[in-house]
């Protein structure tokens, strides 16, 4: 028998006919290090990317628990999307197959609550949901989690971008103190890390990285002329054409004048420093991490608190004069498992600095060899994403799965199609793909979001 085969855990033989039914011959890596952890009770935080196979590894686990007799929610699965929660639904139902009367109920915004509140009065085992409606459920009282006995957060990083944190902390609030937690996340930014160390008992980190490259930072600089230096910041941006780029300027006024010279080359971008108000710093921060913007200028102390993952190019327009200032900028890329790539421009002025920055670095700054002149009529795909305003935050009792359910109520638009939500206090901001940007908009002008009309406008 192989370490990998599912015969090795403690299953009942009707489970793991079950699974042989369904295909299941050998575990997937995710699985065979967090399945024999998950049954034995204890809180894990896994990384792990769809079509890992951690729905099978936390449902597995969750139905060894589940007492068919008693209709209590023993079992609460936390999604993103609806499409996402109705894909681990119809999962669980298939491998819950060797259960008797194993009810499951879906509970998604963008769908009527009424049939909702009669599928939960008429008891469950395990309720499937997206933040907002299981929210909206607790606050109504028709949904009890006094006998739960396991919380999954599944996609948890993504429920985070979506700006659900606020309705999590509340969902889990309403769940026991003692229960067993899985948290599966695609990445583990700072805000996963604080979640786990706030609502996990000493979990076990599972992660199956391993699969993927180790995150590495290429570091590279090119020379300019004085003159050139805008050229050669452009050329560079229409040679990598990166999804997500911070330009780093040693002052403010730099960052604006930059922003200016690249809309000659088609190159739209933002610029992040100390004189904008705090509303429209707010506003770039979310552009950029939303995937609205691809390029974002920022000065040092303007970008201090920027947590991004996405970044996948650092450029270096003005070389800082302390070389441990180089080393926090390049940071910025090469996270969450993917690779990165810092590159400085540097005059013949500057050399002494580069020299002074490769010191410290545990690796060669290459030289880049001269690009092609950037053209006009050489210009990078726009962003993928586009931010739509809404004229309402939480001072108006909006929330993110309110805006969710407001675009995807009619079923023209899916989940998949939209990124991050963010609400604030008296505006929210919603990612949507660019494709289907326009009949988001029409959605939100036309339709209501909790019943009220709001002023929507594109970014």
């Amino acid at each position: 028998m192989k370490p990998e085969d599912f015969a090795q855990l403690p299953l009942p033989p009707k489970a793991l006919e079950n699974l042989a039914q369904m295909g299941y011959t050998a575990m997937t890596p995710i699985q065979q290090q967090s399945l024999p952890v998950i049954l034995q009770g204890r809180d894990i935080i896994a990384q792990a990317q769809t079509g890992s196979g951690k729905t099978a590894a936390f449902g597995i686990g969750l139905l060894e628990k589940i007492n068919p007799r008693f209709f209590g929610v023993q079992g609460l699965i936390l999604c993103p999307t609806r499409e996402l929660a109705t894909q681990v639904a119809t999962e669980l139902r298939k491998l819950a197959r060797y259960l008797d009367n194993i009810k499951i109920v879906s509970i998604c915004g963008g769908q009527p609550i009424g049939p909702q509140i009669g599928s939960l009065e008429h008891g469950a085992h395990i309720v499937i949901g997206t933040p907002g409606r299981l929210r909206d459920h607790l606050r109504k009282q028709t949904l009890n989690l006094e006998s739960l006995h396991t919380l999954i957060l599944d996609e948890a990083d993504r429920m985070l971008d979506m700006g659900f944190e606020d309705d999590i902390r509340f969902i889990i609030g309403a769940t026991p103190e003692k229960r067993q937690t899985l948290l599966f996340s695609a990445t583990y930014p700072d805000t996963i890390e604080a979640m786990s160390a706030a609502y996990q008992f000493d979990p076990l980190r599972v992660s199956v990285e391993s699969q993927h490259d180790d995150s590495t930072i290429e570091q590279a600089y090119i020379t300019y002329k004085n003159q050139d230096k805008t050229e050669t910041l452009a050329a560079l941006l229409q040679h990598f054409a990166p999804e997500a780029a911070i330009i780093f300027c040693n002052t403010k006024q730099t960052c604006s004048d930059m922003v200016a010279a690249l809309r000659n080359y088609g190159l739209k971008s933002l610029a992040l420093h100390g004189d904008l108000e705090q509303r429209d710093r707010d506003q770039v921060l979310i552009r950029f991490s939303n995937g609205s913007c691809r390029y974002l200028f920022a000065t040092d102390v303007a970008a201090r608190g920027l947590d991004i993952d996405s970044v996948d190019l650092v450029i270096n327009a003005d070389l800082p004069a302390d070389p441990a200032v180089y080393t926090h900028r390049i940071g910025r890329t090469g996270r969450a498992g993917r690779q990165g790539m810092a590159i400085s421009l540097c005059s013949d002025r500057e050399t002494y600095r580069l020299k002074r920055i490769e010191e410290l670095q545990t690796q060669a700054i290459k030289a880049l060899k001269p690009l092609a002149s950037p053209s006009p009529d050489k210009v990078p795909e726009p962003a993928k994403m586009t931010t739509l305003c809404i004229a309402g935050g939480r001072k108006d009792k909006l929330r993110p799965g309110d805006i969710l359910g407001a675009l995807t109520a009619s079923g023209e638009l899916t989940g998949d199609a939209i990124g991050k939500i963010n609400v604030t206090d008296f505006s929210a901001y919603v990612a949507i793909e660019r494709a289907v940007s326009p009949r988001a908009l029409e959605l939100l002008k036309q339709g209501k979001i909790k019943g009220r009309s709001f002023k929507v406008r594109r970014l």
